[in-house]
């Protein structure tokens, strides 16, 4: 697979199995992989993860893991036996609970998922994250949640666009950075709650390693075109 279409990951914010299993027959070989998140899970189930990995799709499980550590093991352990090729849990649930996900999945061998942490929510502007009773900036609590999660023995993060590059800094080379609030062209304008966002070239700048990517091509008259569009600035980028 092209090294710049690997890095795009579609965001299946649909309502139900037949939509999202037409988009990812549409968008198959033009993206890297598909995100399935909270909505879809719920209303579909594991079993279309499954019905996706089986057709050889990379699938990013979108949960968003937090809890007490032996719960977030299980399920860590649970997501693995799907077979994701990456899944992730929030940074602020602490070391031990990243620890524990990042055992739960040690004895998977050739099938070990990849075990992100999500730092500041792109929802949150600094006044948002302040009502939390966070009083760092979304810059300094993400890159503080990078470092606890690489410390942690994970492979990476979830975070903003505008906080990748300081991350990048912070954790080096190595350590995977996935970024959703990617806008492009016309829908940088319209980020709806998305406070923190920035084009993929920006991103691929930045030193993003994935990007999610949802309106800006699920919502295109063409999806296809529009990834292959993206793909392209991907690679002028980089």
């Amino acid at each position: 697979m092209d090294r710049n279409v690997a890095r795009i990951l579609v965001a299946l914010d649909v309502a139900s199995a037949a939509e999202a299993l037409a988009l990812a027959d549409r968008l198959r070989g033009a993206v890297g992989g598909f995100k399935i998140g909270k909505q879809l899970f719920t209303a579909e189930g594991p079993g279309l993860v499954r019905q996706l990995v089986g057709r050889g799709d990379r699938i990013f499980l979108d949960l968003k893991y937090h809890d007490i550590p032996n719960t977030v093991a299980g399920a860590v352990r649970a997501a693995a036996d799907l077979g994701v090729w990456m899944l992730n849990v929030h940074a602020s649930g602490g070391p031990k609970m990243l620890e524990a996900a990042r055992t739960a999945v040690a004895g998977a061998g050739d099938r070990r998922p990849l075990v992100i942490a999500v730092t500041v929510l792109t929802s949150l502007d600094a006044a948002g994250l302040r009502s939390t009773g966070v009083d760092r900036s979304p810059l300094d609590q993400a890159v503080h949640l990078a470092r606890m999660t690489q410390a942690a023995g994970l492979d990476g993060v979830v975070a903003s666009p505008q906080e990748t590059a300081a991350i990048r800094d912070a954790c080096g080379a190595g350590f995977l950075i996935v970024t959703p609030g990617i806008r492009g062209g016309g829908a940088a304008a319209s980020a709806d709650d998305q406070q923190r966002t920035l084009t993929p070239a920006g991103a691929i700048q930045a030193g993003s390693s994935y990007l999610v990517i949802g309106r800006p091509i699920t919502g295109a008259p063409d999806p296809r075109a529009a990834a292959q569009k993206i793909a392209a600035e991907i690679g002028d980028a980089a």
